[in-house]
């Protein structure tokens, strides 16, 4: 049996385990890295696990001009050549999973700094990436709603929209007058969406040129996330630091034993130099082009897809199970194949965890093209992370092309706590978490009831009409359900919320 599990962005792995019958999860677990707003990145991460009685290559294919050169890369940083240049704008974006979107509601998103709303058309049954802006008086379409012909409904007028961006109805327009709807300032800035591997991901261009752009260059394509032997769950979330440095922590493993002690369970090594456990790791990067590259660690390999996707896969491990296979009557056990593998989908979401926010404003100090001048970067455990410096250095100038979005000053650090919010980072957008938050407060306010009605109830009755066994179980009750409140609503805010870390006291 195989099992594909899908996770999501800085979020500790638990690996799954497999049985011949079923597969079992176990539940995520999220780091301290949360959102605000304007939020610099997004990501959602695949995590799969599989066993197999045949081998199995993990690959990922992009359009037919997407393919990695064999050009040897060298430790030093390049810059970028005028011949050759990333086009940040012409690429497809993941936006959402589609598991965590409500077809009864338009969505806001920012993406490459573009404000986009995201909706479900049901009279074409395909979901929708809007200008997040309503032509008339610049209201966000996406505080409105879907109104009961299927229409996005702006909030501030009524005007509404179909699926194509043409303006279907302007309530202040009188029926006998011109039809002003119908003029094209009415409509709004639709941008090219598909669904691909259960995500919805859109085009950052509303240029017509690009309505069918689908038909020549497609999003990176991972066949296993379609193979239906698999099991998925997909997750999602914002984070408050930049894409770039985003994606270099997902690539540097020798960070786990120390950023997350504690908090995730990693494989000890045979001799353990520090508390820890940190060792030196084999990683190298073999092949390298415009697209992206592809690494090899000592556990397996990692490719980056530029600009958004990044995973690191282990080669397959032999496990002997109980399977046989019966050939002439005579049966005989099939060693499986297991294998890991982390798929990461950054997205740049806005210019602008704690220890990463303030790495982002050193880099930014001193330039991002002098980022390994900055660094220091001497084992070999870092050479994804160069890797992935070196192509944004070559191929953009070693940042993101905002367009004219961004100034280049970033914002100022809120505090630790609302930078660290688990709730607008992550169970906001999650229906799973979200409606778990929903229930826990829901119980919490029981509990509470209960408290209040068991003293209530012991104030009001007289003395001599309740016995003392029942008014001793209305009180311990009352004691009981405050307590349990208690401790629910610490528990609530520890995991929905705000959770310290101190790695000093781990």
């Amino acid at each position: 049996m195989e099992s594909l599990k899908v996770s999501s962005f800085t979020a500790l792995h638990i690996p799954t385990a497999t049985t011949p019958d079923k597969t079992l999860f176990t539940r995520l677990k999220f780091l301290n890295f949360h959102q605000l707003s304007p939020l610099p990145s997004s990501i959602f991460s695949i995590t799969h696990q599989s066993r197999s009685s045949k081998p199995s290559k993990l690959y990922t294919t992009l359009s037919s001009s997407s393919a990695v050169s064999t050009e040897k890369t060298d430790p030093d940083l390049e810059t970028a050549t005028p011949d050759e240049k990333f086009e940040w704008f012409s690429q497809w974006y993941p936006v959402m999973p589609v598991c965590d979107l409500d077809k009864r509601v338009p969505h806001a998103k920012k993406i490459l700094g573009i404000d986009v709303v995201v909706w479900w058309d049901r009279n074409e049954s395909a979901w929708k990436v809007f200008d997040d802006t309503c032509p008339h008086r610049l209201a966000p379409l996406s505080q409105g709603r879907i109104d009961q012909w299927g229409r996005l409904q702006c909030v501030y007028h009524g005007w509404c929209f179909s699926g194509s961006g043409d303006c279907k109805f302007i309530p202040q327009a009188p029926p006998d007058g011109p039809p002003v709807h119908t003029f094209k300032k009415a409509c709004v800035g639709v941008y090219p969406t598909t669904v691909q591997h259960d995500i919805v991901w859109f085009w950052p261009s509303t240029d017509p040129q690009y309505k069918d752009i689908i038909m020549t260059k497609k999003p990176p394509y991972i066949p296993e996330l379609e193979d239906p032997s698999f099991t998925k769950l997909m997750g999602n979330r914002d984070i408050p630091y930049g894409y770039d440095v985003l994606v270099e922590n997902l690539m540097d493993p020798a960070h786990v034993p120390y950023a997350h002690h504690g908090i995730m369970q990693i494989r000890k090594p045979d001799v353990k130099l520090d508390r820890e456990g940190g060792r030196p790791l084999e990683m190298s990067v073999k092949k390298f082009d415009i697209n992206g590259f592809i690494g090899k660690h000592e556990w397996g390999s990692g490719k980056f897809i530029a600009p958004c996707v990044y995973y690191s896969y282990s080669e397959p491990v032999v496990d002997q199970g109980n399977e046989s296979a019966s050939s002439g009557g005579n049966e005989k056990k099939l060693p499986k194949q297991r294998r890991m593998a982390l798929i990461f989908l950054c997205v740049p979401v806005s210019p602008d965890l704690y220890l990463l926010h303030i790495e982002e404003r050193k880099i930014k100090d001193f330039g991002p093209t002098n980022w390994q001048k900055t660094c220091f970067v001497p084992t070999k455990s870092d050479a994804y992370v160069v890797g992935f410096r070196r192509w944004l250095n070559k191929y953009s100038g070693g940042e993101i092309n905002w367009g004219r979005k961004f100034s280049g000053t970033l914002p100022p650090t809120p505090p630790r706590v609302q930078l660290l919010d688990r709730y607008w980072s992550h169970v906001v957008n999650c229906k799973s978490c979200n409606s778990a938050y929903k229930t826990l407060n829901a119980l919490e306010v029981v509990l509470q009831v209960i408290s209040i009605v068991s003293i209530g109830i012991v104030a009001a009755t007289k003395q001599n009409v309740m016995s003392s066994i029942m008014r001793t179980t209305l009180v311990s009750t009352a004691v009981v359900c405050f307590a349990a409140s208690r401790w629910l609503a610490h528990f609530i805010y520890k995991n929905f919320h705000y959770h310290d870390y101190n790695h000093a006291f781990r």
